[in-house]
Protein backbone atom coordinates (compact mmCIF):
# COMPACT_ATOMS: atom_id res chain seq x y z
CA UNK A 1 0.00 0.00 0.00
CA UNK A 2 0.95 3.37 -0.86
CA UNK A 3 0.10 6.34 0.96
CA UNK A 4 0.71 10.09 -0.68
CA UNK A 5 0.25 13.13 1.61
CA UNK A 6 0.62 16.81 0.89
CA UNK A 7 -0.08 20.21 1.86
CA UNK A 8 -1.62 21.81 -1.10
CA UNK A 9 -2.10 24.95 -0.08
CA UNK A 10 -5.30 25.10 -2.05
CA UNK A 11 -6.92 22.25 -4.51
CA UNK A 12 -8.34 24.55 -7.15
CA UNK A 13 -5.00 26.10 -7.58
CA UNK A 14 -2.76 22.68 -7.77
CA UNK A 15 -5.16 21.24 -10.03
CA UNK A 16 -3.84 23.82 -12.63
CA UNK A 17 -0.17 22.82 -11.86
CA UNK A 18 -0.11 19.07 -12.97
CA UNK A 19 -1.78 17.72 -9.58
CA UNK A 20 -3.72 14.83 -11.46
CA UNK A 21 -0.90 13.83 -13.64
CA UNK A 22 1.17 13.65 -11.49
CA UNK A 23 -1.08 11.21 -8.98
CA UNK A 24 -1.09 8.70 -12.56
CA UNK A 25 2.08 8.66 -12.43
CA UNK A 26 3.00 7.74 -8.56
CA UNK A 27 -0.13 5.82 -8.18
CA UNK A 28 -0.76 5.99 -4.76
CA UNK A 29 -3.69 3.83 -3.00
CA UNK A 30 -4.50 6.21 -0.59
CA UNK A 31 -3.84 10.13 -1.01
CA UNK A 32 -4.25 12.87 2.21
CA UNK A 33 -4.43 16.24 1.29
CA UNK A 34 -4.06 19.08 3.73
CA UNK A 35 -5.16 22.69 3.15
CA UNK A 36 -7.40 22.22 0.34
CA UNK A 37 -9.01 25.55 1.32
CA UNK A 38 -12.25 24.66 0.21
CA UNK A 39 -15.45 22.43 0.14
CA UNK A 40 -16.36 19.13 -1.37
CA UNK A 41 -18.47 20.29 -3.84
CA UNK A 42 -15.85 23.33 -4.92
CA UNK A 43 -13.82 20.38 -5.91
CA UNK A 44 -12.11 21.07 -9.15
CA UNK A 45 -13.68 17.76 -11.41
CA UNK A 46 -9.93 17.18 -12.76
CA UNK A 47 -9.73 15.98 -8.71
CA UNK A 48 -12.83 14.18 -8.61
CA UNK A 49 -12.59 12.22 -12.12
CA UNK A 50 -9.29 10.31 -10.75
CA UNK A 51 -11.95 7.64 -9.77
CA UNK A 52 -10.62 7.61 -5.62
CA UNK A 53 -13.24 7.41 -3.22
CA UNK A 54 -13.26 10.68 -1.51
CA UNK A 55 -13.42 11.79 2.24
CA UNK A 56 -13.95 15.35 2.48
CA UNK A 57 -13.58 17.31 5.94
CA UNK A 58 -13.78 21.07 5.28
CA UNK A 59 -14.62 22.13 9.07
CA UNK A 60 -17.02 25.49 8.99
CA UNK A 61 -14.82 28.43 7.50
CA UNK A 62 -14.95 28.54 4.10
CA UNK A 63 -11.76 28.82 1.87
CA UNK A 64 -10.01 28.16 4.90
CA UNK A 65 -7.69 24.42 6.18
CA UNK A 66 -9.58 21.06 5.68
CA UNK A 67 -8.07 17.71 5.15
CA UNK A 68 -9.26 15.23 2.69
CA UNK A 69 -8.31 11.13 2.32
CA UNK A 70 -8.75 9.66 -1.25
CA UNK A 71 -8.27 5.94 -1.41
CA UNK A 72 -8.68 3.77 -4.43
CA UNK A 73 -10.80 0.63 -2.23
CA UNK A 74 -13.49 1.59 -0.67
CA UNK A 75 -12.90 2.18 3.43
CA UNK A 76 -15.03 0.48 5.68
CA UNK A 77 -15.21 3.18 7.55
CA UNK A 78 -14.89 7.32 7.20
CA UNK A 79 -15.29 10.25 9.54
CA UNK A 80 -15.05 13.64 8.81
CA UNK A 81 -17.37 15.47 11.86
CA UNK A 82 -15.77 14.80 15.03
CA UNK A 83 -17.10 16.32 18.52
CA UNK A 84 -14.15 18.68 19.49
CA UNK A 85 -13.74 22.00 18.32
CA UNK A 86 -10.51 21.96 17.85
CA UNK A 87 -10.62 18.73 15.06
CA UNK A 88 -13.79 19.81 13.80
CA UNK A 89 -14.33 24.09 13.12
CA UNK A 90 -11.12 23.89 10.69
CA UNK A 91 -11.21 20.73 9.22
CA UNK A 92 -8.10 19.70 10.91
CA UNK A 93 -8.73 15.72 11.26
CA UNK A 94 -10.13 12.99 8.35
CA UNK A 95 -10.28 9.41 9.55
CA UNK A 96 -10.37 6.51 7.59
CA UNK A 97 -10.40 2.51 8.17
CA UNK A 98 -8.71 0.45 5.26
CA UNK A 99 -8.94 -3.17 5.60
CA UNK A 100 -8.04 -2.80 9.46
CA UNK A 101 -5.99 -0.08 9.14
CA UNK A 102 -6.58 3.34 10.58
CA UNK A 103 -5.76 6.46 8.87
CA UNK A 104 -6.04 9.52 10.12
CA UNK A 105 -4.85 12.74 7.95
CA UNK A 106 -3.64 15.91 10.27
CA UNK A 107 -3.57 19.50 9.37
CA UNK A 108 -1.67 20.96 12.92
CA UNK A 109 -2.18 24.53 13.59
CA UNK A 110 0.79 26.43 13.01
CA UNK A 111 0.81 28.69 16.34
CA UNK A 112 1.27 31.99 14.37
CA UNK A 113 -0.59 34.57 16.46
CA UNK A 114 -3.80 35.99 14.18
CA UNK A 115 -4.37 39.01 12.53
CA UNK A 116 -5.94 40.43 15.66
CA UNK A 117 -3.25 39.65 17.68
CA UNK A 118 -4.63 36.31 19.27
CA UNK A 119 -2.28 34.25 20.62
CA UNK A 120 -2.65 30.48 18.92
CA UNK A 121 1.01 28.66 20.50
CA UNK A 122 -1.78 27.24 23.24
CA UNK A 123 -3.84 26.52 21.24
CA UNK A 124 -1.36 24.41 18.95
CA UNK A 125 -0.36 22.46 21.96
CA UNK A 126 -3.20 21.42 23.30
CA UNK A 127 -4.44 20.30 19.73
CA UNK A 128 -1.39 18.07 20.32
CA UNK A 129 -3.03 16.80 23.79
CA UNK A 130 -6.51 16.39 22.69
CA UNK A 131 -5.23 14.13 20.16
CA UNK A 132 -3.19 11.87 21.68
CA UNK A 133 -5.94 11.61 24.37
CA UNK A 134 -8.51 10.74 21.16
CA UNK A 135 -5.78 8.11 20.01
CA UNK A 136 -5.82 6.32 22.94
CA UNK A 137 -8.29 4.61 21.76
CA UNK A 138 -6.53 3.07 19.04
CA UNK A 139 -3.27 2.01 20.71
CA UNK A 140 -4.49 -2.41 20.11
CA UNK A 141 -5.14 -0.94 16.29
CA UNK A 142 -2.40 -0.44 13.81
CA UNK A 143 -2.46 3.37 12.55
CA UNK A 144 -1.12 5.81 11.22
CA UNK A 145 -1.09 9.78 11.59
CA UNK A 146 0.07 11.46 8.64
CA UNK A 147 -0.32 14.81 7.68
CA UNK A 148 1.65 18.29 8.48
CA UNK A 149 2.45 18.37 12.08
CA UNK A 150 4.44 22.20 11.72
CA UNK A 151 6.92 21.67 13.90
CA UNK A 152 10.95 21.13 12.87
CA UNK A 153 11.45 17.60 15.98
CA UNK A 154 15.25 18.22 15.84
CA UNK A 155 17.97 20.45 15.11
CA UNK A 156 18.47 17.99 12.14
CA UNK A 157 15.56 18.83 10.65
CA UNK A 158 16.02 22.44 9.95
CA UNK A 159 18.58 24.96 7.81
CA UNK A 160 20.05 27.51 10.71
CA UNK A 161 18.72 25.72 13.70
CA UNK A 162 20.11 28.42 15.78
CA UNK A 163 19.06 31.16 14.55
CA UNK A 164 15.54 29.51 14.30
CA UNK A 165 15.48 29.11 18.17
CA UNK A 166 12.94 31.34 18.93
CA UNK A 167 10.89 30.84 15.66
CA UNK A 168 7.75 29.48 15.73
CA UNK A 169 8.05 25.39 14.82
CA UNK A 170 10.94 25.02 16.31
CA UNK A 171 10.43 26.71 20.05
CA UNK A 172 11.78 24.15 22.79
CA UNK A 173 8.26 23.88 23.90
CA UNK A 174 6.95 22.61 20.57
CA UNK A 175 9.97 20.25 20.00
CA UNK A 176 9.04 18.98 24.17
CA UNK A 177 5.49 18.56 22.59
CA UNK A 178 6.57 16.30 19.53
CA UNK A 179 8.62 14.15 21.70
CA UNK A 180 5.74 13.39 23.85
CA UNK A 181 3.73 13.22 21.25
CA UNK A 182 6.03 9.91 19.61
CA UNK A 183 6.86 8.90 23.20
CA UNK A 184 3.10 8.26 23.36
CA UNK A 185 3.32 4.98 20.77
CA UNK A 186 4.45 6.72 17.51
CA UNK A 187 7.20 6.23 15.55
CA UNK A 188 9.06 8.97 12.89
CA UNK A 189 9.25 6.82 10.02
CA UNK A 190 11.79 9.06 7.99
CA UNK A 191 13.63 9.49 10.96
CA UNK A 192 13.92 5.84 11.84
CA UNK A 193 14.89 5.06 7.99
CA UNK A 194 16.94 7.50 7.78
CA UNK A 195 18.84 8.61 11.16
CA UNK A 196 21.30 10.89 10.07
CA UNK A 197 20.00 12.05 6.81
CA UNK A 198 20.27 16.01 6.92
CA UNK A 199 18.50 18.48 4.32
CA UNK A 200 15.37 16.44 3.94
CA UNK A 201 12.92 19.19 4.00
CA UNK A 202 9.80 18.85 3.09
CA UNK A 203 8.38 22.58 3.78
CA UNK A 204 10.71 25.89 1.81
CA UNK A 205 9.32 29.28 1.49
CA UNK A 206 8.68 30.44 -1.81
CA UNK A 207 10.04 33.61 -0.67
CA UNK A 208 14.44 34.16 -1.06
CA UNK A 209 15.23 31.21 -3.83
CA UNK A 210 14.73 29.12 -0.65
CA UNK A 211 14.36 26.10 -2.90
CA UNK A 212 17.44 26.84 -4.69
CA UNK A 213 19.08 27.17 -2.21
CA UNK A 214 17.73 24.11 0.13
CA UNK A 215 16.77 26.44 3.02
CA UNK A 216 13.71 24.53 4.51
CA UNK A 217 12.09 22.85 7.50
CA UNK A 218 11.04 18.87 7.31
CA UNK A 219 7.15 19.87 8.54
CA UNK A 220 5.28 17.03 7.11
CA UNK A 221 5.24 13.44 8.81
CA UNK A 222 4.27 9.99 8.55
CA UNK A 223 3.55 8.66 12.10
CA UNK A 224 3.21 4.85 12.41
CA UNK A 225 1.82 3.35 15.52
CA UNK A 226 3.75 0.54 17.10
CA UNK A 227 1.79 -1.98 16.03
CA UNK A 228 1.83 -0.57 12.37
CA UNK A 229 5.64 0.51 12.52
CA UNK A 230 7.05 -3.32 11.51
CA UNK A 231 4.93 -3.51 8.27
CA UNK A 232 6.87 -0.13 7.11
CA UNK A 233 8.91 -0.43 4.06
CA UNK A 234 10.22 2.45 2.64
CA UNK A 235 9.40 6.25 3.28
CA UNK A 236 10.21 9.01 0.39
CA UNK A 237 10.17 12.81 -0.04
CA UNK A 238 9.52 14.17 -4.07
CA UNK A 239 11.49 17.46 -3.92
CA UNK A 240 10.98 17.15 -7.90
CA UNK A 241 7.22 17.87 -7.31
CA UNK A 242 7.59 21.48 -6.62
CA UNK A 243 3.53 22.69 -7.40
CA UNK A 244 2.97 23.91 -3.39
CA UNK A 245 5.61 25.06 -1.12
CA UNK A 246 5.63 21.62 0.75
CA UNK A 247 6.56 18.84 -1.19
CA UNK A 248 4.75 15.30 -1.22
CA UNK A 249 6.06 12.29 1.31
CA UNK A 250 5.24 8.88 0.27
CA UNK A 251 4.94 6.02 2.74
CA UNK A 252 4.90 2.24 1.50
CA UNK A 253 3.15 -0.59 3.75
CA UNK A 254 3.12 -3.97 3.58
CA UNK A 255 -0.17 -5.75 3.16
Amino acid sequence: MKILSRNVNGIRSIVKKGFAQTILALDPDVICLQEPKAFLDQAPLELLDLGYHITWHAGTRPGYAGTVIMTKKQPSQTKNTFDHTMFHEDGRLTQIDLDGLVIINGYFPNGWSRADGTEMLSYKLAFYDHLMDYTKQLHHTPHLIIGDLNICHQEIDIARPKENQTSIGFLPVERSKLTQFFESWYVDTFRAHYPERRDAYTWRSPRAWARERNIGRRIDYACASTLLMPHVRAIDHFDHITWSDHCPIMLEIEG
